[in-house]
Protein backbone atom coordinates (compact mmCIF):
# COMPACT_ATOMS: atom_id res chain seq x y z
CA UNK A 1 0.00 0.00 0.00
CA UNK A 2 2.57 2.39 1.29
CA UNK A 3 4.60 1.66 -2.35
CA UNK A 4 1.37 1.98 -4.41
CA UNK A 5 0.21 5.29 -2.66
CA UNK A 6 3.81 6.49 -3.35
CA UNK A 7 3.89 5.79 -7.00
CA UNK A 8 0.07 7.13 -7.22
CA UNK A 9 1.52 10.41 -5.77
CA UNK A 10 4.78 10.78 -8.24
CA UNK A 11 2.11 10.15 -10.95
CA UNK A 12 0.34 13.06 -9.76
CA UNK A 13 3.55 15.25 -9.55
CA UNK A 14 4.27 14.15 -13.15
CA UNK A 15 1.07 15.19 -14.32
CA UNK A 16 0.70 18.64 -12.89
CA UNK A 17 4.41 19.76 -13.35
CA UNK A 18 3.64 18.52 -17.41
CA UNK A 19 1.57 21.24 -18.49
CA UNK A 20 3.22 24.20 -16.46
CA UNK A 21 7.05 23.67 -17.54
CA UNK A 22 6.52 21.53 -21.32
CA UNK A 23 3.35 22.95 -22.99
CA UNK A 24 2.25 26.36 -23.41
CA UNK A 25 -1.11 27.78 -22.20
CA UNK A 26 -3.35 27.56 -25.32
CA UNK A 27 -6.52 29.38 -23.73
CA UNK A 28 -7.52 32.43 -26.21
CA UNK A 29 -7.90 34.49 -23.43
CA UNK A 30 -3.82 35.13 -23.67
CA UNK A 31 -2.98 37.03 -26.17
CA UNK A 32 0.67 36.96 -27.22
CA UNK A 33 2.09 40.46 -26.59
CA UNK A 34 3.32 42.62 -29.61
CA UNK A 35 7.03 42.40 -28.26
CA UNK A 36 6.71 38.76 -28.86
CA UNK A 37 6.08 39.05 -32.18
CA UNK A 38 8.44 41.76 -32.77
CA UNK A 39 11.10 39.35 -31.12
CA UNK A 40 10.01 36.38 -33.51
CA UNK A 41 10.03 38.55 -36.61
CA UNK A 42 13.41 39.62 -35.38
CA UNK A 43 15.03 36.19 -35.23
CA UNK A 44 13.53 35.20 -38.46
CA UNK A 45 15.49 38.09 -40.26
CA UNK A 46 18.85 37.44 -38.12
CA UNK A 47 18.85 33.36 -38.76
CA UNK A 48 19.84 34.20 -42.10
CA UNK A 49 23.19 35.31 -42.29
CA UNK A 50 26.88 33.58 -43.42
CA UNK A 51 27.71 30.17 -42.36
CA UNK A 52 29.00 30.81 -38.78
CA UNK A 53 27.32 33.97 -38.14
CA UNK A 54 24.54 32.16 -36.33
CA UNK A 55 27.07 30.71 -33.77
CA UNK A 56 28.92 33.63 -33.13
CA UNK A 57 26.14 35.62 -32.57
CA UNK A 58 25.01 32.76 -30.04
CA UNK A 59 28.14 33.32 -28.37
CA UNK A 60 27.99 36.70 -28.21
CA UNK A 61 24.94 37.18 -27.15
CA UNK A 62 25.89 35.06 -23.94
CA UNK A 63 23.17 34.01 -20.82
CA UNK A 64 21.93 37.85 -21.20
CA UNK A 65 19.62 36.71 -24.35
CA UNK A 66 19.60 37.94 -27.47
CA UNK A 67 20.39 41.62 -28.20
CA UNK A 68 18.44 43.90 -30.10
CA UNK A 69 18.48 44.17 -33.91
CA UNK A 70 21.04 45.87 -35.77
CA UNK A 71 20.80 48.84 -37.92
CA UNK A 72 21.58 46.14 -41.19
CA UNK A 73 18.14 44.48 -39.78
CA UNK A 74 16.54 47.35 -39.38
CA UNK A 75 17.48 48.95 -43.44
CA UNK A 76 16.59 45.08 -44.68
CA UNK A 77 13.22 45.49 -43.14
CA UNK A 78 12.85 49.27 -44.22
CA UNK A 79 13.81 48.05 -47.97
CA UNK A 80 12.04 45.28 -47.79
CA UNK A 81 8.56 46.56 -46.94
CA UNK A 82 9.10 49.60 -49.26
CA UNK A 83 8.90 46.33 -51.86
CA UNK A 84 6.01 45.54 -50.72
CA UNK A 85 7.77 41.78 -49.56
CA UNK A 86 5.99 40.06 -46.68
CA UNK A 87 7.83 38.90 -44.06
CA UNK A 88 8.06 35.24 -45.37
CA UNK A 89 8.77 35.92 -48.66
CA UNK A 90 11.76 38.40 -47.37
CA UNK A 91 13.49 35.50 -45.39
CA UNK A 92 13.44 33.45 -47.83
CA UNK A 93 14.48 36.35 -50.47
CA UNK A 94 17.46 36.73 -48.13
CA UNK A 95 18.37 33.12 -47.43
CA UNK A 96 18.49 32.23 -51.44
CA UNK A 97 20.68 35.47 -51.97
CA UNK A 98 22.88 34.54 -48.77
CA UNK A 99 23.36 30.85 -50.80
CA UNK A 100 24.43 32.19 -54.00
CA UNK A 101 27.13 34.64 -52.54
CA UNK A 102 27.99 32.84 -50.10
CA UNK A 103 28.80 29.94 -52.24
CA UNK A 104 26.52 27.34 -50.37
CA UNK A 105 25.99 25.77 -54.13
CA UNK A 106 28.38 26.08 -55.52
CA UNK A 107 27.15 24.48 -58.51
CA UNK A 108 24.23 27.45 -58.66
CA UNK A 109 26.55 30.01 -57.98
CA UNK A 110 28.91 29.34 -60.11
CA UNK A 111 26.08 29.22 -63.10
CA UNK A 112 24.30 32.57 -61.92
CA UNK A 113 28.15 34.28 -61.84
CA UNK A 114 28.87 32.90 -65.04
CA UNK A 115 25.37 33.67 -66.81
CA UNK A 116 25.35 37.21 -65.99
CA UNK A 117 29.52 37.44 -66.84
CA UNK A 118 28.75 36.10 -70.03
CA UNK A 119 25.55 38.22 -71.03
CA UNK A 120 27.42 41.63 -69.93
CA UNK A 121 30.63 40.78 -71.79
CA UNK A 122 28.57 39.96 -74.73
CA UNK A 123 26.86 43.67 -74.40
CA UNK A 124 30.28 45.24 -75.62
CA UNK A 125 29.88 43.21 -78.88
CA UNK A 126 26.52 43.41 -79.67
CA UNK A 127 23.53 45.44 -78.99
CA UNK A 128 20.95 45.03 -76.27
CA UNK A 129 18.78 43.91 -78.56
CA UNK A 130 20.97 41.32 -80.15
CA UNK A 131 21.52 40.00 -76.81
CA UNK A 132 18.15 39.92 -74.85
CA UNK A 133 16.71 38.53 -78.33
CA UNK A 134 19.27 35.66 -78.75
CA UNK A 135 18.77 34.66 -74.88
CA UNK A 136 15.24 34.83 -75.50
CA UNK A 137 15.74 32.53 -78.73
CA UNK A 138 17.89 29.79 -76.99
CA UNK A 139 15.35 29.74 -73.72
CA UNK A 140 12.57 29.36 -76.29
CA UNK A 141 14.50 26.17 -77.95
CA UNK A 142 15.41 24.64 -74.68
CA UNK A 143 11.75 24.85 -73.61
CA UNK A 144 10.38 23.08 -76.24
CA UNK A 145 12.50 20.49 -76.66
CA UNK A 146 12.07 19.49 -73.17
CA UNK A 147 8.16 19.86 -73.84
CA UNK A 148 8.71 17.47 -76.71
CA UNK A 149 10.94 14.95 -75.19
CA UNK A 150 8.35 14.57 -71.90
CA UNK A 151 5.70 14.65 -74.17
CA UNK A 152 7.63 11.34 -76.06
CA UNK A 153 7.79 9.83 -72.90
CA UNK A 154 4.31 10.23 -72.20
CA UNK A 155 3.31 8.54 -75.90
CA UNK A 156 5.61 5.62 -75.22
CA UNK A 157 4.20 5.18 -71.69
CA UNK A 158 7.46 5.92 -70.35
CA UNK A 159 6.49 8.88 -68.27
CA UNK A 160 3.10 10.01 -66.51
CA UNK A 161 2.55 13.14 -68.64
CA UNK A 162 3.06 15.79 -66.65
CA UNK A 163 3.87 18.86 -68.04
CA UNK A 164 7.90 19.65 -67.14
CA UNK A 165 7.11 23.47 -66.14
CA UNK A 166 3.84 23.17 -64.49
CA UNK A 167 5.21 24.96 -61.77
CA UNK A 168 6.18 27.80 -63.19
CA UNK A 169 2.83 27.95 -65.16
CA UNK A 170 0.99 27.53 -61.90
CA UNK A 171 3.23 30.29 -60.24
CA UNK A 172 0.86 33.48 -59.69
CA UNK A 173 2.44 36.75 -60.72
CA UNK A 174 -0.60 38.85 -61.75
CA UNK A 175 -1.89 42.06 -59.42
CA UNK A 176 -4.82 42.88 -58.80
CA UNK A 177 -5.93 46.29 -58.66
CA UNK A 178 -5.36 47.38 -54.98
CA UNK A 179 -2.08 45.84 -55.30
CA UNK A 180 -0.83 47.62 -58.37
CA UNK A 181 -1.67 50.90 -57.05
CA UNK A 182 0.03 50.42 -53.83
CA UNK A 183 3.08 49.59 -55.96
CA UNK A 184 2.82 52.61 -57.80
CA UNK A 185 2.41 54.77 -55.05
CA UNK A 186 5.85 53.49 -53.37
CA UNK A 187 7.69 54.20 -56.97
CA UNK A 188 6.69 57.60 -56.89
CA UNK A 189 7.30 58.22 -53.28
CA UNK A 190 10.66 56.12 -53.31
CA UNK A 191 11.40 58.47 -56.32
CA UNK A 192 9.97 61.67 -54.45
CA UNK A 193 12.33 60.88 -52.00
CA UNK A 194 15.39 60.66 -54.25
CA UNK A 195 14.73 63.66 -56.04
CA UNK A 196 14.43 65.77 -52.39
CA UNK A 197 17.92 64.32 -51.51
CA UNK A 198 19.53 65.29 -55.18
CA UNK A 199 17.68 68.67 -54.42
CA UNK A 200 19.22 69.11 -51.19
CA UNK A 201 23.10 68.11 -52.51
CA UNK A 202 22.74 70.46 -55.45
CA UNK A 203 21.38 73.53 -53.67
CA UNK A 204 23.40 73.03 -50.74
CA UNK A 205 20.95 72.30 -48.00
CA UNK A 206 24.23 71.21 -46.25
CA UNK A 207 27.56 72.38 -46.98
CA UNK A 208 29.34 69.10 -45.75
CA UNK A 209 26.97 66.86 -47.66
CA UNK A 210 27.53 69.02 -50.63
CA UNK A 211 31.57 68.77 -50.66
CA UNK A 212 30.98 65.05 -50.29
CA UNK A 213 28.69 65.00 -53.03
CA UNK A 214 31.14 67.11 -55.23
CA UNK A 215 34.15 65.29 -54.25
CA UNK A 216 32.00 61.76 -55.37
CA UNK A 217 31.02 63.66 -58.84
CA UNK A 218 34.54 64.43 -59.47
CA UNK A 219 36.04 61.20 -58.88
CA UNK A 220 33.72 59.75 -61.19
CA UNK A 221 34.64 61.64 -63.54
CA UNK A 222 38.12 59.84 -63.70
CA UNK A 223 36.79 56.73 -63.41
CA UNK A 224 34.87 57.39 -66.70
CA UNK A 225 37.85 58.27 -68.35
CA UNK A 226 39.16 54.68 -67.25
CA UNK A 227 36.19 52.46 -67.17
CA UNK A 228 33.52 51.80 -68.92
CA UNK A 229 30.00 51.51 -67.54
CA UNK A 230 29.51 47.89 -68.10
CA UNK A 231 32.92 47.38 -67.08
CA UNK A 232 32.27 48.52 -63.70
CA UNK A 233 29.07 46.79 -63.95
CA UNK A 234 31.29 43.54 -64.56
CA UNK A 235 33.68 44.27 -61.55
CA UNK A 236 30.81 44.89 -59.25
CA UNK A 237 29.51 41.63 -60.33
CA UNK A 238 32.41 40.07 -59.79
CA UNK A 239 33.02 41.53 -56.01
CA UNK A 240 29.48 40.72 -55.03
CA UNK A 241 30.46 36.85 -55.38
CA UNK A 242 33.86 37.20 -54.22
CA UNK A 243 34.61 40.10 -51.24
CA UNK A 244 31.88 38.55 -48.62
CA UNK A 245 33.66 35.11 -48.88
CA UNK A 246 37.11 36.97 -48.47
CA UNK A 247 35.47 39.01 -45.61
CA UNK A 248 34.41 35.88 -43.98
CA UNK A 249 37.52 34.24 -44.64
CA UNK A 250 40.22 37.18 -43.86
CA UNK A 251 37.78 38.95 -40.91
CA UNK A 252 40.29 39.89 -38.82
CA UNK A 253 42.71 41.39 -40.87
CA UNK A 254 40.05 43.81 -43.27
CA UNK A 255 38.34 44.73 -39.99
CA UNK A 256 42.18 45.97 -38.50
CA UNK A 257 42.93 47.74 -41.77
CA UNK A 258 39.31 49.36 -41.74
CA UNK A 259 39.12 50.86 -38.76
CA UNK A 260 43.09 52.49 -39.30
CA UNK A 261 41.62 53.81 -42.77
CA UNK A 262 38.33 55.17 -40.79
CA UNK A 263 40.68 56.49 -38.06
CA UNK A 264 42.60 58.67 -41.05
CA UNK A 265 39.70 59.50 -42.03
CA UNK A 266 37.96 60.70 -39.11
CA UNK A 267 40.94 62.46 -38.54
CA UNK A 268 40.57 64.46 -41.82
CA UNK A 269 36.78 65.16 -41.42
CA UNK A 270 37.95 66.56 -37.99
CA UNK A 271 40.05 69.49 -39.94
CA UNK A 272 38.03 69.99 -42.15
CA UNK A 273 34.84 70.78 -39.86
CA UNK A 274 37.47 73.09 -37.68
CA UNK A 275 38.54 75.16 -40.98
CA UNK A 276 34.89 75.44 -41.82
CA UNK A 277 33.64 76.42 -38.58
CA UNK A 278 36.59 79.20 -38.51
CA UNK A 279 39.83 77.29 -37.59
CA UNK A 280 38.59 76.65 -34.06
CA UNK A 281 41.14 75.40 -31.50
CA UNK A 282 42.81 71.88 -30.95
CA UNK A 283 40.84 69.92 -28.47
CA UNK A 284 42.04 69.22 -25.53
CA UNK A 285 43.35 65.75 -25.29
CA UNK A 286 43.83 65.66 -21.71
CA UNK A 287 40.80 63.45 -19.69
CA UNK A 288 37.73 65.49 -18.89
CA UNK A 289 39.28 68.76 -20.17
CA UNK A 290 41.08 69.72 -17.76
CA UNK A 291 44.49 72.13 -18.45
CA UNK A 292 47.76 71.94 -16.81
CA UNK A 293 48.23 74.28 -13.85
CA UNK A 294 50.97 77.27 -14.99
CA UNK A 295 53.63 78.28 -12.93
Amino acid sequence: MTSSAHRAGQGAVTVTMTPTSCFPDPSPHRPQPAVAMETISVKLLTCVGPPGARGAEAAAAGPRGPRGPTQEHLASLHWFSALGLTEEQAVCFQEAVMDLIYWKDTERSGMVLTGLVVVLLSLFQLSIITVVSTLSLAVVCFAIAVRVYYKTLHILNWADGEHPFKKYLDMDIGLSGEQAEHAVQKAIVMAMSALDTLKKLVFVANLIDSLKFLVLLYLATFLGKIFNGLTVFIMGVIAIFSLPLFYQQRQEQVDSAIAKIQANVDNVKDIVRRILQGGGPTPDPTPGGAKPKTQ
